[in-house]
């Protein structure tokens, strides 16, 4: 699995994804509870239902054996073999699990008590099954400890983890058809131990000869980061129980998980309801939330971008925000730049309209008027894309920012500088507007390194949406929306055709026209943000090792917007 191809590994979608009547202030999503939120859910469910955790892991265990039966039916070769990560292709065939060897590797917490009743439903159907036990059997207490007692009267085999692999009866189970690793869970925090480590290293050895399933996240991947700590499993496919977990979906998570089904335990809706997550994550049934098209529709009525960009050497910014905004079905759009730069900004584009402001070649607040004058008629405004770090340029912006009843505003690229540097306040922002940094641009608005943004993206965006009043849209692969006392919504999309200068101008862009169209802000981030990964992952049928241009990005967003879309 690639990174690309993050959104197709999700199984069997919840059932949350197929929300339609939401309000338009809203989109349909599946909730993503972080670790601990998870763990909630699970005491509830026993605390405020009565619904005994056995009960839950016995349900997650049996849709960890449909899953297992699904995809080894799935990678059944000819031959009668389970397919492994370099088998040809899978042919789907009618299949049994007698006389497949499954080895299972239990952890010592509630992941390790799934392994143990999976173990059972397996000897049950047919296979032979061994199970590896990091914790000694007498030490399992709780839903675990009645799971692994009831398999061991079952008739499951245990055999202590710690002396892999002078602990297998015999070599036969250095070859399963199946590796199923339960050995650690979402909860899991810190680094591997060296036993965990070693245990770790040997199923990714195993997964070039048999099958590997991961129960709720492969062992040693952060739960909410989607991050190895230093090793993780790699799995061919990983089963997670009632929700996914942010981690699970953001791209670089992807080479460890396989492929992701989410499957129901039976955790109560009231106790979702009381509990709401604090993550969420999108589907293609978003982009049925953009703005719709009439045929009886004039330029008039498809809203009036009005950009404002372009410094000495950085013309190319507004007019690619531009060509964004039309591409995203913007009716009119107008880039207001110095004036001795407006025929570079322009390019001979007759797409877009100029509004050249004075003479110079260099932001000239004396010109201010007849800008803040078109703003004010405009439905949106796109600030910042090749502006420049000037006084005047800030100055600009200010000036945009104070304006009385003005549009709501994108606030991109050196438009974030001022505010940034505390040359323009960041109260200016209001809470109709988007701004959308990339990790650099976050880095210089938080404080703190590109690096230490990376490492805590989603901490960093609730730490700055709680100071500003606008979306934010935290650009990069997976990238991040939210605002003040808002889930965080993850777009599980990524592709390496929008690593390229130009891109998030183009994003700017689009995010005015959805604007512009009526989109509330934070639907319209979402949607463009969810947009034009789409469209950069169209481009790989044509780029498959990127040397796309970013105008190539905008002009991808309407087969973006069209690819679900039903033909009349």
């Amino acid at each position: 699995m690639t990174p690309t191809d993050n959104a197709s590994r999700l199984h069997h979608p919840h059932p949350d994804l197929l929300h339609a009547d939401l309000p338009h202030a809203d989109l349909p999503h599946a909730d993503l509870p972080a670790p601990e939120e998870m763990a909630a859910w699970d005491r509830a469910a026993s605390a405020d239902f009565g619904l005994r955790e056995e009960i839950l892991m016995e349900n997650a265990s049996r849709e960890a054996l449909h899953v297992l039966r699904a995809e080894l039916a799935a990678s059944v070769t000819k031959t009668g073999t389970p397919a492994t990560r370099n088998a040809p292709s899978p042919v789907a065939s009618p299949f049994s699990f007698t006389g497949l060897r499954v080895l299972l590797f239990m952890g010592g917490g509630n992941n390790g008590g799934d392994a143990a009743a999976l173990a059972r439903h397996l000897h049950d159907a047919g296979a032979e099954v061994l199970v590896l036990h990091t914790r000694p059997l007498g030490g399992y207490r709780g839903a675990a400890g009645y799971h692994v007692r009831l398999a061991k009267r079952c008739g499951v085999p245990f055999r202590p983890a710690g002396a892999w692999p002078r602990s297998l009866p015999d070599p036969r189970w250095l070859a399963p058809h199946a590796v199923v690793d339960g050995l650690l869970g979402t909860g899991f925090t810190g680094v591997l131990r060296e036993r965990e480590a070693g245990l770790v290293a040997a199923i990714n050895e195993l997964s070039d000869r048999a099958f590997v399933l991961a129960l709720d996240i492969p062992s040693g991947l952060g739960g909410l980061t989607g991050r190895p700590r230093p090793d993780a499993v790699r799995a061919h496919a990983t089963v997670t129980f009632e929700a996914a977990k942010p981690g699970l979906v953001l791209p670089e998570a992807a080479p460890y998980t396989g492929r992701l089904h989410v499957r129901p335990i039976g955790i109560p809706q009231a106790v979702r309801a009381r509990h709401p997550a604090s993550y969420r994550m999108l589907d293609d049934t978003c982009l049925a939330a953009l703005p719709a098209t009439t045929p009886c529709m004039h330029k008039g009525t498809a809203g009036h971008v009005l950009v404002v960009g372009g410094s000495e050497g950085l013309t190319g910014a507004p007019l690619l925000a531009g060509l964004g905004a039309l591409r995203g079905g913007a009716g009119l759009v107008t880039v207001a730049c110095p004036g001795g730069l407006a025929a570079e900004v322009k390019a001979a584009t007759p797409d877009v309209m100029t509004l050249p402001l004075g003479e110079r070649r260099a932001w000239d607040p004396a010109a201010l008027p007849g800008l803040l004058a078109l703003a004010a008629r405009c439905n949106a405004l796109v600030i910042g894309p090749g502006m420049g770090r000037s006084p005047e340029a800030a100055e600009v912006l200010s000036a945009l920012l104070a304006l009385p009843g003005r549009p709501p505003a994108v606030i991109d690229a050196d438009g974030l500088f001022p505010l940034a540097e505390g040359l323009v306040s960041l109260d200016l922002v209001r809470e109709t507007d988007i701004v959308t940094p990339h990790p650099g641009e976050m880095a210089r608005l938080a404080g703190l390194t590109t690096a230490d943004v990376q490492r805590g993206r989603a901490a960093t965006a609730r730490a700055f949406a709680a100071r500003c009043a606008g979306v934010l849209v935290l650009k990069g692969a997976g990238s991040l929306v939210t605002r003040r006392d808002r889930p965080i919504t993850i777009i599980p999309l990524a592709a390496p055709t929008l690593a390229v200068a130009g891109s998030g101008d183009v994003l700017s862009g689009l995010a005015g026209a959805l604007l512009a169209q009526g989109a509330p802000p934070e639907v319209a981030a979402c949607l463009a943000a969810y947009l034009h990964a789409k469209a950069g992952q169209l481009l790989l049928h044509d780029y498959p090792a990127r040397g796309n241009t970013p105008s190539e990005i905008a002009d991808a967003i309407p087969r973006a917007r069209k690819e679900p879309t039903p033909c009349c």
